[in-house]
């Protein structure tokens, strides 16, 4: 049976980020009626660490957006990350879900076995890794996706926002 990649990516990144709609939508909501400080969200860590929960969004965005280019050999869009605002980091999503809503299926055809060039790292130790794009899809861009989905629920979720399984799924 062969994959789909343009539904195993663009449907899963797809319907990650509606949710990731739906959950921002009722912080927005929720921000609101408690008159709580939307920098106190947008600026959450679960620890001194890690991302903020503005940056978690980005790069979900990112590796949604970035993982479907390069499937359907595309150079991926670049965003700015300077979003400061829930309406912002709202926009971002949708900005993310017509990208992929975008791509022509057609391009992910035989991307399963396409090459994927990739410098990753920190400035100072950069790498070139070159994957082949099912193993891409599946052990690079799709896990990405998920960690930077769940710690943006995580951060919601810790904050006190009354979400649960069915937003996530």
């Amino acid at each position: 049976m062969k994959i789909s990649m343009h539904n195993a990516s663009v449907g899963v990144y797809t319907k990650l980020l509606q949710n990731l709609l739906g959950m921002l939508d009722k912080c927005d909501k929720w921000v609101t009626e408690r008159k709580i400080d939307p920098n106190a969200i947008l600026q959450a860590r679960l620890a001194p660490d890690m991302f903020t929960f503005t940056r978690q969004i980005q790069i979900m965005t990112d590796m949604a957006k970035g993982t479907a280019a390069r499937l359907a050999g595309l150079e991926p869009p670049r965003y700015e990350d300077n979003e400061t605002s829930l309406a912002e980091i709202k926009a971002r999503v949708t900005k993310t879900i017509e990208y992929l809503n975008g791509l022509d299926a057609k391009a992910f055809e035989g991307s399963e076995d396409r090459t994927v060039v990739m410098t990753l790292g920190p400035p100072t130790a950069r790498q070139e890794h070159k994957f082949e794009g099912l193993n891409y899809l599946h052990g690079f861009g799709t896990p990405n996706v998920y960690f930077h989905y769940s710690m943006a629920y995580a951060l919601l979720r810790h904050n006190g926002l009354e979400i649960g399984k069915r937003d996530y799924v």
